[in-house]
């Protein structure tokens, strides 16, 4: 569901012209699959429980610390 969400938003957002910055395969802590986490190449993400009880894993929040800081270096170079 993640990356359905996040493919539908993606896809709004470019039809407005805006640039779309994904959390990229340098990232590699999306690559284990020794525990289930959220986070896809679409963008960084997590998983809670419906009362949110689970809050972001490590390996999830350094994975929305890595996109920031590609968005925050694709604006400084479109924008100077």
């Amino acid at each position: 569901g993640q990356e359905t969400t996040l493919f539908s938003i993606i896809t709004n957002l470019l039809h407005h012209g805006m640039t779309i910055v994904g959390l990229d395969y340098g990232f590699k802590g999306q690559m284990g699959v020794e525990k289930v986490l959220g986070g896809t190449p679409y963008g960084a993400t997590t998983i809670a429980d419906g009362d949110g009880s689970r809050q972001p894993a490590q390996e999830e929040l350094d994975g929305a610390r890595y996109q920031g800081k590609r968005i925050a270096e694709t604006a400084a170079k479109l924008f100077g």
